[in-house]
């Protein structure tokens, strides 16, 4: 077994470490999910902690790691004798991306099951990271089934498994440690809020301390053993401070002014239910036992709101996280405890003391890191810039002349676009699939290796041949022949590929900002369905990539804010730029279907011919099956219909920007029309 990075020889990072202890201190407070660069000590920290931890008593022999002082009365490997029990470290157990649901809860022992008719439980990686740590690296990549399965067993703490005959359930309580980074595609909100803490990180740029993050790697990669036993005093006092800490943490008081100031910054961050409230209060706790303390103070409830809340207050998936200190300051001097219970200071704000656990350890005081030490926070003032007031649009037909971006309207619920037919890709919540995690839909017979067992159409395929096969005792003689492969639908993720028209024609000013509202709606679908998202723009003369196929939506939504307008419209040179995009990614990604958003008014200038060249790039989508839809942005009294045209040669349909709303009533009228004509 390789020896770990020892956890007080990590450089800086300082939120990180502390977060990460804080958990260790208390459970209870939920988990950490950190956010940063790749490069930046994320998983080596994780990893490191598990070492630090206390060994756990477990019941002998159980694999579900019972405590013997107060053992799982629901046991799948009860009920427990009183006695007998064993020592062991802490675990960690990693969760990979690509895992499937079974590796993940468990299944039924097919081995066992077929060979003697014996229905037995085989846990899974939930159960084994009971009492210890559940860490997802780049856990923003994890399937939604997984997603849901992690969701149900931390709010539970227990694993419940309906599958194939066996019905088990089974205590599943764990820290939940996550690390992503940001630029390959944001958590779902419902998972997001199930951790209890955020870190952002990022790498020093501080040059001396660089340089000693290089001079400790190397010196541990050249001798791991010799380098963690210079480390080991302090990894022990660490340890120690920890088992202290736990031990103090049933004495510490949490006072009514400290709950007013908990509850007072919740309420002025505007955060979504109870559950930050409580993450708060057990970080506060955690806080201040971790200090030496049995009072919680208000440098206790200031750091706790910077740990606990900026993942929370997010009220747009496009938002930068983090808090406003200035704002959070101000609550807390006004809500300011005066109870005499320890909560209040001598002006309301944070205080100087930094609990620091040790030589070289994280330090938790209520003073914010600087960007290379312990990673930026985001605040208010680093959301996205307005964009700029600039002149008047030309007309269509105009010059390539330069115009400031144009703010995008308010987003709003889209309506469901999807790609026709059953797909493979990768799994998402867009359009219909063949998955391997979906509802089963039947049985047939396995092409290639076995890859998910449908057991009753396994057995029925086997069962008339028992006799033959001289079958003389209980079980089920299974030959290849009889074993069938499970067919199961879900939903998949697709490429959404945006071609926006920048062009003059498109750039009334009004009417460009209700079309930057509408892509940016669009991509929020994207990311709430799981989608990687490309932008091409085309405008004056040519067309360019604006934004390579990415799961970032939020880099997406960032180019589009920042989107000039003006010039002539060369329509063709966007499509056939958008053509050469997905045969790119076909040849990276050949499973994942694509879907061709084009936002335009349907004009096209410039060049020779620009309209009939405009329809020969267009058919070039329809030869290649590639599904499309239109969105209509012309307006006025007068409509050439321009872009139902372009919709006709792409073979898609065009919807204009008013039935793009998921609540359009001219959609619904359009839909309703099409099912009666459908009918007749």
């Amino acid at each position: 077994m390789s020896t770990p990075f020892p956890f007080t020889a990590v450089v800086g990072q300082d939120d990180l470490r502390l977060a990460l202890l804080l958990n260790a201190v208390s459970p209870a407070v939920g988990g950490v999910l950190v956010r940063g660069e790749k490069g930046t000590a994320k998983s080596t920290a994780v990893r490191a902690l598990s070492a630090l931890l206390p060994a756990v008593d477990v019941v002998a022999g159980c694999r579900f790691s019972c405590d013997p002082d107060a053992p799982d009365p629901a046991c799948p490997d009860g009920p427990h004798e009183p006695g007998a029990f064993e020592s062991r470290p802490a675990r960690m157990v990693e969760l990979p991306v690509g895992a499937s649901e079974d590796r993940l809860v468990g299944a039924l022992d097919i081995e066992r099951a077929l060979a003697e008719g014996v229905k037995a439980f085989e846990p899974g990686l939930l159960a084994d990271a009971h009492r210890g740590i559940l860490y997802v690296d780049e856990v923003n990549l994890l399937h939604d089934h997984l997603v849901d399965l992690l969701l149900d067993a931390a709010a539970m703490g227990a694993s419940y498994v309906e599958r194939e005959g066996v019905s088990v359930r089974h205590a599943a309580r764990f820290l939940l440690v996550g690390t992503m980074n940001p630029e390959e595609g944001e958590l779902r909100p419902q998972l997001l809020d199930r951790f209890g803490l955020t870190v952002e990180v990022a790498a020093s740029r501080e040059p001396d301390q660089r340089v000693e993050v290089v001079r400790r790697r190397l010196a541990h990669d050249d001798d791991p053993a010799g380098f963690a036993a210079r480390w080991a005093d302090e990894e022990a006092a660490v340890r120690q401070r920890i088992v202290a800490a736990r031990a103090l943490l049933p004495q510490v008081r949490l006072g009514d002014g400290a709950l007013r100031q908990i509850a007072a910054t919740c309420a002025a961050f505007e955060v979504d239910g109870m559950r930050a409230d409580i993450v708060m209060a057990r970080t506060a706790t955690a806080l201040a036992a971790w200090a030496g303390r049995t009072d919680v103070l208000a440098e206790d409830v200031r750091q706790a709101a910077l740990l606990a809340l900026p993942h929370r207050r997010r009220r747009n998936p496009f938002d930068a996280p983090g808090l406003d200190e200035d704002k959070l300051d101000e609550t807390l001097q006004e809500f300011q405890g005066s109870e005499g219970d320890g909560s209040d200071t001598d002006d309301g704000g944070p205080q100087d003391e930094d609990p620091d656990p040790g030589p070289d350890g994280p330090g938790g005081g209520g003073g914010q890191p600087a960007p290379e030490d312990g990673g930026p926070r985001g605040g208010d003032a680093a959301a996205r810039p307005e964009a700029g007031e600039g002149g008047e649009p030309q007309p269509s037909g105009a010059g390539g002349g330069e115009q400031s971006a144009v703010r995008a309207a308010e987003p709003f619920r889209t309506k469901v676009l999807s790609v026709p037919g059953i797909g493979e890709g990768a799994a998402g919540r867009r359009s219909r699939a063949r998955t391997e995690h979906g509802r089963t839909t039947g049985a047939r017979r396995p092409r290639g290796a076995l890859t998910k067992l449908h057991l009753a159409a396994t057995v029925q395929a086997a069962a008339p041949h028992q006799r033959a096969r001289g079958r003389g005792g209980p079980g089920l003689i299974v030959r290849r022949d009889d074993l069938r492969q499970a067919t199961r639908e879900g939903r998949e993720g697709n490429l959404v590929l945006f071609v926006v028209d920048a062009s003059g024609s498109m750039a009334a000013r009004q009417r460009m900002g209700a079309v930057k509202g509408a892509v940016v709606s669009l991509l929020l679908d994207a990311y709430q369905r799981r989608d990687k998202v490309g932008l091409v723009t085309f405008r004056g003369a040519s067309a360019e990539v604006a934004l390579p196929p990415t799961s970032s939506v939020d880099a997406a939504a960032a180019r589009l804010e920042s989107l000039p307008t003006g010039g002539r419209t060369p329509l063709a040179a966007g499509l056939l730029r958008a053509h050469e995009v997905l045969r790119v990614e076909r040849l990276r990604d050949p499973a994942r279907r694509a879907l061709v958003v084009v936002v335009t008014d349907g004009r096209a200038t410039g060049g020779v011919e620009p309209v009939a060249l405009a329809g020969r790039a267009a058919r070039l989508f329809a030869a290649d099956g590639v599904a499309s839809v239109v969105v209509d942005c012309e307006s006025g009294p007068v409509r050439l219909g321009l872009a139902g045209q372009l919709a006709g040669e792409l073979g898609g349909t065009a919807v204009t920007l008013d039935e793009l709303r998921a609540d359009s009533i001219a959609g619904l009228v359009r839909d309703v029309q099409g099912t009666s004509r459908r009918a007749a």
